[in-house]
């Protein structure tokens, strides 16, 4: 068996699954909208919680997170037998979740223009680091429930990523240990235009609405 073609296989099947835009097509079939229209202008969880409500945007943040967890999982169809070494075996779990993060930010589905990848990366880090989540979630929350800032959380998270991974977990991989700092780095960077409106004092906040702005329109255009 030519594990070498389908181990290339599955990294487009990985894009393929990051590239699905989630909370893209759940607006246009129910609203008949784009959601990177509305809000803030981004495809990600945050904002479909924005704009769709609760409900909606808790469904769209756990499939975009099952996006990263199964295009990790895609890598238990070869096993680890099939590696030289577990270092790259996790490589390469890494490298299927990174992939499927790439589709999420530049869906080929939707010209290109997707989310942060907020969600779909804490799907990859469910998958390969269960306990680290526990602790940037709580960091998550430390820096969210005063705030109501989703950026500012999840910046806090990713830069506690490194260090739950490394001091608290004090893994010895060089994968997980570069992956992990390339997470603290990665996030804050796709954030910068958070960070000037959070040092601006113009960051929206998040506020949980049973029906968000889209049901608004829709009702809108009912009553005309």
């Amino acid at each position: 068996m030519n594990w070498e073609l389908y181990k290339v296989l599955a990294l487009f099947a990985a894009y393929i699954l990051g590239s699905v835009p989630t909370s893209v097509w759940f607006g246009k079939i129910f609203y008949n909208i784009d959601l990177r229209e509305y809000g803030s202008g981004n495809a990600g969880a945050t904002n479909a919680l924005r704009v769709f409500g609760n409900k909606a945007g808790a469904l769209i943040l756990v499939l975009d997170a099952l996006k990263g967890f199964a295009a990790v999982y895609l890598s238990r169809f070869f096993g680890e037998a099939s590696f030289t070494t577990e270092n790259n075996y996790v490589i390469y779990q890494l490298i299927l979740g990174s992939v499927a993060l790439l589709g999420h930010v530049f869906p080929i589905f939707a010209g290109f223009r997707g989310g942060k990848g907020i969600a779909t990366l804490v799907g990859i880090v469910i998958a390969l680091f269960p306990q680290a989540v526990l602790i940037c979630l709580v960091v998550f929350l430390v820096a969210f429930l005063p705030t109501r800032y989703v950026s500012l959380g999840s910046m806090a998270a990713a830069i506690t990523f490194p260090i739950a991974v490394i001091l608290i977990l004090q893994s010895n991989l060089t994968a997980e240990i570069v992956f992990s700092i390339a997470v603290a780095v990665f996030v804050p960077l796709t954030h910068h235009k958070n960070i000037k409106r959070l040092l601006k004092g113009e960051e929206n906040k998040l506020i949980f609405r049973k029906k968000g702005m889209a049901s608004e329109l829709k009702n809108n255009e009912g009553n005309h």
